[in-house]
């Protein structure tokens, strides 16, 4: 969730439904303004998690999930800074990535084939959807189906090469992801 968002009484009424209803809820900075990575300051990269983590409240998972905003999907150094990683390991955060982006914001009537192609490339998917006004959402049930069929699973938890932090604690080298 974005923490301008949660400001928004109906939209945090509709956070904490799906949170009631069983669905993780986590940290995907304050304003999705500027990838961390990309922030010169400091203070600024730890409004963009702390504000948003205290917004959260008790919707926040257990992991205090957080998931850096990448800019068109991409991944790099421009995900994070070292303000950033410092704040994800003070408060024991645990920092997830993802490996496929079909770009349903670019193509919102076109992104499912894709999604499937690039879930069909790899063990295990970490895909990322936007719950914009574009219309990509009036898709997702066809996907849904169209995984299904195919034998696919849904499941609540991450690839482990998704995992960039948990709870804290580094599971990866960090650099490719960091602003040195």
């Amino acid at each position: 969730m974005l923490g301008a968002k949660l400001a928004d009484p109906a939209r945090r009424r509709l956070a904490a439904q799906a949170h009631a209803a069983g669905h993780w809820i986590g940290n995907h900075t304050m304003s999705h303004g500027t990838p961390l990575g990309r922030l010169k300051d400091a203070s600024a990269a730890r409004r963009e998690i702390l504000e948003t983590e205290k917004l959260l409240g008790d919707l926040a998972h257990a992991d205090r999930l957080f998931r850096p905003f990448g800019g068109e999907g991409k991944l790099g150094p421009h995900l994070l800074n070292s303000a950033a990683v410092d704040v994800l390991r003070e408060n024991r955060m645990t920092c997830v990535l993802w490996n496929a982006i079909p770009r349903d914001w670019d193509d919102p009537g076109g992104w499912v084939e894709k999604a499937l192609r690039q879930c069909q490339a790899q063990p295990s998917t970490l895909l990322v959807l936007h719950d914009l006004p574009t219309g990509a959402m009036d898709h997702l049930q066809t996907f849904i189906g169209q995984v299904r069929e195919q034998g696919g699973e849904f499941s609540q938890d991450f690839p482990p090469e998704c995992v960039l932090i948990r709870r804290g604690e580094a599971t990866t080298p960090l650099a490719p992801y960091v602003t040195a």
